[in-house]
């Protein structure tokens, strides 16, 4: 299913994202060096994907796109916060991201441990301060809290196991990632369609955006897994097979390239149907869907 909104279409937005997380990201009081791996990590290019989904959430619940910018960026925050983190030794041991070297290999294991804190809190404190008024502040701070927490759930479970009795793989790999990658994908959908101002119909739209968001946060993640075993380093900018390398789970290794294929067709095809009640209003969000199943990096 295509809309009639091209990639460029519904990237466009991307300007004013930027500007937000340049703005915010700004702390004149913070040690430089501080702000300095901040700034680094977090204005290093990267898909800006989860703020461009609250905006066009926002648009498919009735608002104005704009309302989204510190709900997005917030998650933005967050997100950089989870890439500096899993890069350490400790965790993922990469050295490569977003085709430069990791946080801690530039800037030193202490500062990027400091700078992923420092971001944490900062998204909180978006959105404790965000614009414009009528914005459900608390509702936005809990959803990022309860999703940054099965983020963290998600990463335990997949780095050092723990997951509960009797799961087969594939039912491993989807409480993993429903968690470590989706979490964070649901909120900003949801936080994005919480920025519009209530409708008529808001629960109806809200429940329909967050079915979108839970096919789509696995979906983002079965790719993901089929980069990690088709693409170059060179290409993806960050390291290649370092899953498969670590013995982890991955959809390709429990179910094969083209059984995974067809799964990504699966969670595209559920998250198409999940927001056919918003017509129009929902058109971004299924192109992003588009872009999503198919991108190569």
């Amino acid at each position: 299913m295509k809309t009639e909104h091209s990639c460029q279409d519904v990237y466009a937005p991307l300007a004013r994202v930027e500007a937000t997380l340049d703005a915010l990201s700004r702390h004149p009081h913070a040690p430089a060096g501080l702000e300095g791996a901040v700034r680094y990590s977090l204005l290093s290019g990267g898909k800006r994907l989860r703020p461009i989904l609250a905006w066009h959430a926002c648009v498919a619940a009735g608002g104005q796109g704009e309302e989204s910018l510190y709900a997005g960026a917030a998650v933005e925050f967050i997100h950089c916060f989870s890439l500096v983190h899993d890069d350490l030794p400790a965790i993922d041991n990469d050295d490569l991201r977003r085709g430069r070297p990791t946080l801690h290999k530039h800037a030193g294991e202490a500062m990027a441990i400091l700078a992923g804190d420092a971001m944490t809190l900062t998204a909180f404190e978006i959105l404790a301060d965000a614009r414009p008024a009528h914005l459900p502040k608390l509702e936005l701070i809990r959803e990022l809290a309860h999703a940054t927490s099965a983020m963290i759930h998600g990463q335990v479970w997949d780095t050092l196991g723990g997951l509960p009795a009797g799961l087969a793989p594939l039912e491993s790999l989807r409480l993993i990632h429903r968690n470590k990658t989706g979490a964070l994908i649901r909120a900003s959908c949801r936080m994005g369609a919480l920025c519009a101002r209530p409708g008529p119909n808001a629960e109806t739209t809200l429940a329909a955006i967050t079915r979108y968001a839970d096919a789509i946060g696995l979906m983002f993640q079965v790719v993901d897994d089929l980069l990690d075993v088709t693409q170059s380093a060179e290409h993806t900018g960050k390291r290649t097979g370092k899953d498969i390398d670590a013995g982890k789970l991955t959809f390709p290794g429990v179910l094969g390239v083209e059984i995974t294929r067809e799964h990504v067709e699966l969670l595209k095809r559920d998250a198409l149907t999940a927001i056919e009640p918003l017509g129009t209003a929902g058109a971004s969000l299924a192109e992003l869907c588009e872009v999503m199943s198919t991108r190569t990096k």
